[in-house]
């Protein structure tokens, strides 16, 4: 009978001359048995509900923050404070990365890229498509696979089956790990194999969630200096949003066709429309600014030849603008 030993970097015990590489991989492939182990490097307030996540769905746990003091409700819940890195790591085959930007989850990562060999990062971390694909790079020269997410959601809705989280990067890792990515949002999506398709989609709807966000608020607050609370405007408001998918429907398909019919709308109509918002926020000393910016973008593209366009043109001076 071989001698027995504890292997220390799972406290598990193994038998004499096997490993505690070959144990953790055995650990993490006995899912029938257990729920596969995960990690969580970053504890701000997005990284903790992603732990609590994993934590309230049977996955042990393993936790580390840079400032220690973070996340001591998940140890009270079972999870397991790492003191460095590369314990956080090594606890685990998935490692889902939360932190505050690219720079931080890059260096996080290289202080233990040795431990890192071998394993699935699932890097969560918002920043820039460039920024993403330079991030796979470095891993798949240091052996690790890489995968892309973003968080679509607050932290109150992860875990839920509704919560949406989007990946990109290689189709199988990511279908190996699907059943435990889906424990932090059931809406997980595949967004394509290129490594920045995950940030590009998530600043893209980002960009709509800002813009609209300023836009309802400038309504409201519009509404607000002439005597009408907010809230009377809502219902008005929502109904309105109901138009909105069929919308983008048309600019989608105007924008990818390259080609703009103005026959329901144009641009010169339109921009007929900004100037009155803004002539109205004037009467009443609201700020315009964000309309401004958008009367710029028309006339700009009226200018170009678009005037007898539709919306779905702005694109082609956007664009132009990009290009410079």
């Amino acid at each position: 009978m071989p001698a027995v030993r504890t292997c220390s970097k799972t406290g598990r015990r193994c038998a004499s001359g096997a490993s505690a590489e070959t144990t953790y991989r055995d650990m993490n492939a006995n899912t029938e048995k257990r729920r596969a182990p995960v990690t969580v490097l970053g504890l701000g307030a997005m990284g903790q509900a992603l732990a609590r996540a994993f934590l309230n769905a049977g996955h042990p746990t393993t936790v580390w923050n840079r400032s220690p003091d973070k996340g001591a409700d998940l140890v009270e819940k079972g999870a397991v404070r790492a003191a460095t890195v590369k314990e956080a790591v090594q606890a685990s085959g998935l490692v889902v990365v939360c932190v505050v930007d690219a720079a931080a989850s890059q260096a996080i990562l290289e202080s233990a890229a040795s431990a890192m060999k071998g394993r699935v990062v699932v890097d969560v971390t918002s920043d820039t498509p460039e920024k993403a694909r330079a991030a796979a790079a470095w891993a798949t020269r240091n052996g690790i696979e890489y995968i892309d997410g973003a968080v679509m959601v607050p932290t109150v809705s992860v875990g839920t089956p509704e919560a949406l989280f989007l990946y990109s990067g290689n189709r199988g890792v990511f279908d190996a790990h699907l059943p435990t990515l889906r424990v932090l949002g059931g809406n997980a999506r595949y967004v394509g194999p290129e490594a920045g398709m995950a940030a590009l989609f998530d600043l893209a709807l980002l960009d709509v969630f800002y813009s609209s966000s300023a836009s309802i608020v400038h309504a409201f607050s519009l509404v607000g200096a002439n005597g009408v609370m907010a809230k009377a405007l809502l219902p008005y408001v929502v109904e309105f949003f109901a138009i909105m998918p069929g919308i983008a429907d048309m600019l989608a398909t105007n924008i990818d066709n390259g080609k703009h019919p103005g026959a329901l709308d144009n641009l010169t109509m339109e921009a007929t429309g900004v100037d009155h918002i803004i002539e109205a926020s004037h009467d009443r000393g609201v700020d315009a600014s964000v309309l401004e910016a958008v009367r710029s973008l028309f006339r700009r593209a009226i200018d170009a030849g678009h005037g007898a366009d539709s919306l779905s043109s702005l694109a082609e001076v956007i664009r132009k603008r990009a290009a410079r």
